[in-house]
């Protein structure tokens, strides 16, 4: 039996029949079956006392520093104007960043230039968040044995929905506070940070559904990860084309944009994710109760009775593990890559006649012609991302520990050595994978815009390979945390984080070469706008593997969960 089946009606309140007690059945979210859910709400912030507020610093310092960005880069009326129209009339720009509805202002620059992006960032920081309070509970036991309480039905899906919900609030308010100091309209600035709530409330919706479907977190993350890129193409389609701009109005970023901060401020179109949001928990609702603990409505299909030879392995099993979600980066690096060298031989329109813009595109990648330095900036920007892919998958390796799957393995003939080396290997391969895939598709791309794909493609692929070292010096230091300090393995997240912030906007904001040293982005050639030298990149090599052993002996030594 489910937790649920075991409880009586004095448990929790959510099993009593309405034709023998007169009371509301558990079809019906109350006090009873929602009973638990302020005990739940503390537990969640609790564990997510450092990853969220992590993500709401980011937001509003990649937003202010847009904000403060613009006044130095385009002082001249003039050349605002021509901003303006030349990322209006330019389909490829669009199709990544969004409209441009009017650049005149910062305000304008900063919600062109960060919605879409902080969109899609804040949609997956819900997905992610709502997926491991309910789903990510359920498959590992948590769920069953906290419902055995006073805990009612509703309880957790309720206490996510609250937590991610809060979070898209504060975030887009702390958003519009910062623009408002940075001395933009205060219409403006809450409009655009409305408009990135509105996002992150119907993906938190969209992952409350996926939850209830899929038997397990991957998979529901899969599923809301999937319906967000479908928004993202849709959105682009119809941005970039006239002919078919009605389609923006079909997803939930498009949405976002028609709200145009700072060039009308409609607020009235946020009234339209608020009504998809609200539909979707009350189906996230429906749907939980048509279903078991541990289970969903979607079946999973059994596997065959016996395993084939190459499946009996721990590496096999790391393989297993990882594969979906390694997948599904790769999937975006190839897209991403392909739309960002689409926009390589475009730089031109965008910097025009701007020399602060060009000397600071010099300063991020190189100052060896404007096209190199975009390709070098925009292969240290994937280098970054790459590096969040590897913390992701060595935070699963503790996820196993924690969820107990690691100590019945441990306790055959595996070594523990064996286990991890076999989810490592797919940690550091995986990051690897990723650039590779960024470098083909920018390469490929920009070759094919220019003329020249023999010339073009293994340039960029250099140059989007060498951040490997740098990556796996992220990857060691998650490494570390999980060998030796297992408690905090998630601050890895932090530790990668400061590290793309110092790489991204330390250069600009001219902070002591001191501080930007501590970023191993820093000491990568920038490649192909300057040329390749092979000493940091060892000394980046060596400083990976030493974390890596560093932390896989204290993982052999310590105790495990």
């Amino acid at each position: 039996m489910t937790g649920d089946d075991a409880r009586t009606p004095a448990d929790s309140g959510t099993l009593r029949s309405p034709k023998s007690t007169g009371e509301p059945s558990e079809t019906t979210p109350t006090a009873g079956n929602l009973s638990g859910t302020g005990q739940l709400i503390r537990l969640a912030l609790r564990r997510d006392r450092l990853v969220l507020p992590l993500w709401i610093v980011v937001v509003v310092l990649l937003t202010t520093a847009g904000a403060g960005a613009y006044e130095q880069l385009y002082p001249d009326p003039a050349e605002r104007a021509a901003l303006t129209a030349g990322m209006a009339n330019n389909p490829s720009i669009t199709l990544l960043l969004g409209p441009a509805y009017d650049l005149s202002t910062a305000g304008g620059f900063t919600a062109w230039r960060f919605g879409t992006m902080l969109s899609l960032l804040l949609a997956l920081v819900c997905v992610f968040t709502m997926t491991r309070h309910t789903r990510q509970e359920e498959e590992t036991g948590r769920y069953e044995l906290l419902s055995s309480t006073v805990v009612g039905r509703y309880a957790f899906l309720a206490a996510s929905s609250v937590v991610c919900a809060a979070f898209a609030a504060l975030t887009g308010l702390a958003t519009a506070s910062a623009l408002i100091a940075a001395g933009t309209s205060a219409s403006g600035a809450f409009a655009f940070g409305l408009g990135l709530t509105s996002v992150a409330w119907v993906f938190t919706g969209v992952a409350a559904v996926t939850a209830q479907l899929a038997e397990y977190s991957r998979t529901a993350n899969g599923l809301a990860g999937a319906v967000l890129g479908i928004a993202f193409a849709v959105r682009a389609v119809g941005d970039s084309s006239a002919e078919v701009s009605w389609l923006s109005w079909l997803s939930p970023l498009g949405w976002a944009t028609r709200v145009r901060p700072f060039a009308g401020d409609r607020f009235w179109v946020l009234l339209i994710p608020v009504v998809v949001t609200a539909a979707l928990a009350v189906t996230a609702y429906l749907l939980q109760r048509r279903r078991d603990v541990g289970f969903g409505l979607l079946p999973t299909p059994l596997g065959p009775a016996t395993a084939a030879p190459r499946l009996r392995t721990p590496f096999a099993l790391a393989v297993r593990l990882h594969r979906g979600t390694l997948l599904g980066w790769v999937a975006g690096f190839a897209v991403l890559s392909v739309l960002f060298g689409w926009l390589a031989s475009d730089i031109g329109d965008i910097v025009g006649d701007n020399e602060r813009m060009r000397d600071m595109l010099a300063e991020l990648g190189g100052g060896r012609g404007m096209v190199d330095a975009y390709l070098a900036a925009t292969a240290d920007i994937f280098g970054m991302v790459a590096a969040l892919f590897v913390v992701q998958a060595t935070v699963r390796i503790r996820t196993e520990e924690t969820a107990l799957r690691a100590e019945p393995l441990l306790t055959t003939g595996v070594s523990r050595l064996r286990w991890v080396t076999g989810h490592l290997v797919l940690v550091f391969a995986g990051g690897a994978a990723l650039l590779l895939a960024a470098g083909l598709g920018m390469g490929f791309a920009h070759g094919v815009r220019v003329g020249d794909v023999g010339a073009q493609t293994p340039d960029v692929l250099l140059a989007c390979l060498s951040q490997i070292p740098a990556v796996f010096v992220v990857g060691g230091v998650a490494v570390v945390l999980f060998g030796l300090l297992p408690a905090h393995t998630v601050g890895a997240w932090a530790v990668a984080a400061a590290f793309l912030l110092l790489s991204l906007f330390g250069p600009v904001l001219q902070l002591d070469q001191a501080v930007l040293n501590a970023s191993p982005f820093q000491h990568v050639p920038q490649l192909p706008s300057e040329d390749f030298t092979a000493a940091p990149m060892l000394w980046l090599t060596l400083v990976a593997a030493g974390l890596v052993t560093a932390g896989v002996v204290g993982f052999r030594r310590r105790d495990l969960g």
